[in-house]
Order: C-alpha cells, then structure tokens, then sequence
C-alpha cells in the first residue's frame, strides 16, 4: 500500500510510505524533519565532509508527495533546516524551487530546536512555533493528542531497520522525511515513555502496520 489510513484524536489521516502525513479534511501534507542543508552545516563545523545531494533528493521526494496529493498547505513540522544558518545559506536555485513548490498553496514551517529562528525571506511561508488544531501540531510532543516529529522513530524489521511513524492514544510521531537523518528505535525508552503501547507504520516501498509494545501471551 503507498499508504495506511490511521484514525487519530478524531481525524483521518494517511501515513505515506514516503514517511509523509496527509490530513484528507484540511488537504495538509506534513511532513517533519527535512534538515535541509546538513551537508553545509557538518562542512561548515568542521565534520564529515557529504556530498551536497540530501536537500534536493529530499525535494524531489516531497514534490513527489505533493503531485500525489495536490494539497492545500504543505507544513514543515520542525527541524526544517539542520540549523538557521543552514536555513539562510540555501542555495538560489533550492530557494526559487521551495518557491515554486509552494506555488498556490501555504507553506508553514514550525519551529524545531535545529531552527527556532525566522525564515530566510528567500523561501515561502513563515515560521510558527506550533499549529493549535486538534490534534496540536508541534515539533517534539507535548500534551496531546498531538502530531510531532524530533525522535525520527525506525522499526527493525526483517534485519531492516526502516524510518516509521508511531502512533498512541495521545502521540503520532512522525518519521524523519530528510535524507540524511538518523533513526531512533521505538524501544527506545524516550519513545516507549510516549507511546508505551500503539502501532508503528514502517516506511518504504510501502507502508506496513506493526504493533509496538502489546505483549504476547506465552503457551502453558
């Protein structure tokens, strides 16, 4: 499937394969985590030296998620930039295609802790520090219900460890959407204090559904 419904705090939603969110009723498509510029940010402090490709593989996988679904708004859910000066040393050409992406449509960044910051006047949109709907929608998760994304939860299955969404009665936690992002496991005990018990919806060629903390009942 390219994606699994989730019923969630009354709404509907779709969790991509993609590791993108859709909300059908308001057209939004969220996506959390892009660290655009983490090439530039580790070259500019000193660290490993990547090749500059992860923002535009990024964008070419976002832009594959908006021709998908035609939204209304696209909300960066945190993290948008690796840091602020990251943000501002964007490239013209990543800029003019950010522009041309939001074209006809909103584009709403929250605020992360990588980039607490202003916007680059160059890019679309604004920064808001969370979006108060039901659920809220927020960078790391607070009272819910609440949408989030900071942890780039990761589910190990098959010997494959796969960025996923994770899912409770009161947190739907969103996987990392940047290419160049780590992974946190949702055994994790900062993931298990949030959702002790849920789903995960692992990503990649599709999205798969796998319970996370129900425990088996063992045979006599």
């Amino acid at each position: 499937m390219i994606h699994h419904d989730l019923h969630f705090a009354g709404q509907r939603f779709q969790a991509r394969a993609s590791g993108a969110l859709f909300w059908p009723a308001r057209r939004w498509l969220i996506l959390s985590d892009l660290h655009l510029g983490k090439s530039e940010r580790m070259a500019r402090r000193g660290g490993a030296l990547l090749p500059p490709y992860e923002t535009q593989e990024t964008l070419d996988r976002a832009a594959s998620e908006i021709e998908a679904t035609d939204p209304a708004a696209i909300v960066s859910l945190g993290d948008g930039f690796d840091d602020d000066a990251a943000g501002r040393a964007l490239p013209d050409d990543i800029c003019a295609r950010l522009q041309a992406m939001a074209q006809g449509r909103d584009w709403i960044w929250v605020q992360g802790n990588h980039d607490p910051g202003p916007i680059c006047p160059r890019l679309p949109g604004a920064a808001v520090a969370q979006i108060d709907a039901v659920p809220a929608l927020r960078h790391e998760a607070a009272n819910g219900p609440d949408i989030s994304g900071h942890y780039h939860p990761c589910i190990r299955l098959g010997g494959t460890r796969r960025r996923c969404f994770l899912m409770g009665e009161s947190h739907l936690i969103l996987p990392a959407f940047g290419a160049y992002t780590g992974g946190l496991p949702v055994e994790d005990p900062a993931l298990r204090a949030l959702v002790p018990k849920g789903i995960a919806i692992a990503c990649g060629s599709r999205a798969l559904p796998v319970p996370v903390g129900h425990r088996t009942r063992r045979r006599a």
